[in-house]
């Protein structure tokens, strides 16, 4: 696969690799350098970048992908209390018991398409988040949320309430104060965190591209652009959409985990619809079918639900502190409707205007700067140059 990458595709992978380690100095000017808000950005990313294999490249609109991202948070929490704070097993345990999950799901699901499929994805991501919170009690502990404890005293302690972390027990690895996760003894918090987040999120990226460009990927293309008459040449797409379907839910299993390893809790309300609904904001703000579209879509909203969600009548006025005083009351009793509590409705409008405006998205406008920066001469030169071709092989 990596045999088929172009110079434009080598070039677009060290961009991202920069960009992505880079982000501490970069996010400072807006006030999003700190390390919390930077593993946010990666986690969501990856998770994004998992949907969009299955939206972006095959057009299924799952609903239900916050399921898998519930489930790989839960697997990630059981690692770190039954065998190790290490996140390496955390990791695998996570991305397989997500892809079991989602092959299950995606087996029944794919049996039907369009609106069909997206209400079976939401039917089971909503009778997986009512069971974390009932049934599964004892898996889950409902609605209180699983949390790594101390390594029980005796066996008779439950172990949502006692650990036995076989493997550090083991090892003979020393416990002082609170559990945290941690790379053969690196923790899993501040900038550590972020960059062991930010470099799933560069493989996971280099994934998405080698599976954009193979023969698989073409394949998935081929399904959204007519599934129909690619079944007419003889080609079986269900095996096709099915894998594609796990491979998203692993790289959902795998935010799931991050979650759970950079704040060691995992509760139901991962496994909500709202959660679904948030990826599927994320891909189509940034750029559905593009690489990089869905990462930027997921640090657009993670900034506001961070950043526009902590704004108040204090920091308004101090941003049009020049202004004569009844402007101000003018413009701070405005603004203050879209920032605060308000900022749904701030995301809301923004994700209005690009549906109306830019359906491809955020790449799409940036697509149509840089040709009106070039003033299309790059567009004509290569349609001119497509079409001498043809004619000298005529």
């Amino acid at each position: 696969m990596i045999a088929t990458f172009s110079r434009s595709d080598w070039l677009l992978l060290i961009a991202f690799i920069v960009i992505v380690l880079t982000l501490p100095w970069t996010m400072q000017p807006i006030g999003a350098a700190y390390p919390d808000l930077l593993q946010k950005f990666a986690i969501y990313g990856i998770f994004a970048i998992g949907f969009n294999i299955l939206f972006g490249l095959t057009g299924y609109l799952s609903f239900g992908h916050a399921a898998f991202l519930g489930v790989g948070s839960y697997a990630a929490l059981w690692s770190f209390k039954l065998l190790t704070m290490n996140v390496l097993p955390a990791l695998a345990l996570s991305i397989a018991v997500a892809g079991v999950f989602a092959f299950l799901i995606g087996y029944v699901s794919l049996r039907r398409s369009g609106i069909y499929f997206a209400i079976l994805t939401l039917a089971f991501a909503q009778m997986s988040y009512n069971l974390a919170y009932s049934v599964l009690t004892p898996i889950t502990n409902g609605e209180t949320g699983l949390q790594v404890r101390a390594i029980r005293d005796s066996a008779a302690t439950s172990l949502r309430d006692g650990d036995v972390r076989v493997i550090d027990q083991f090892l003979g690895i020393p416990e002082i104060g609170v559990p945290i996760s941690n790379l053969f003894g690196m923790k899993m918090s501040g900038y550590s965190g972020f960059y062991f987040c930010a470099a799933l999120l560069i493989l996971g990226f280099f994934l998405a591209l080698c599976i954009s460009r193979s023969n698989f990927g073409m394949v998935l293309k081929a399904i959204k652009s007519n599934r129909n008459r690619l079944e007419y040449t003889g080609v079986n797409t269900r095996p096709y959409l099915i894998a594609a379907f796990v491979i998203s839910g692993m790289y959902a299993g795998l935010a799931g985990s991050l979650l759970s390893i950079t704040d060691p809790i995992a509760g139901a309300e991962r496994m909500q619809w709202t959660a679904s609904g948030e990826v599927v904001l994320m891909t189509i703000l940034g750029g559905a079918g593009t690489l990089v579209g869905p990462v930027l879509g997921a640090g657009v909203i993670k900034y506001a639900e961070q950043k526009v969600s902590s704004w108040n009548e204090g920091i308004l006025h101090n941003a049009v502190a020049l202004l004569p005083e009844p402007l101000q009351d003018l413009l701070v009793w405005f603004f203050s409707f879209f920032v605060g509590e308000g900022w749904h409705l701030t995301l809301g409008l923004m994700f209005m205007i690009i549906v109306i405006f830019l359906p491809g998205g955020l790449m799409e406008g940036f697509r149509r700067l840089r040709r009106a920066f070039s003033g299309g001469r790059s567009a004509d030169s290569a349609k001119t140059a497509t079409t001498s071709t043809v004619q000298e092989k005529s």
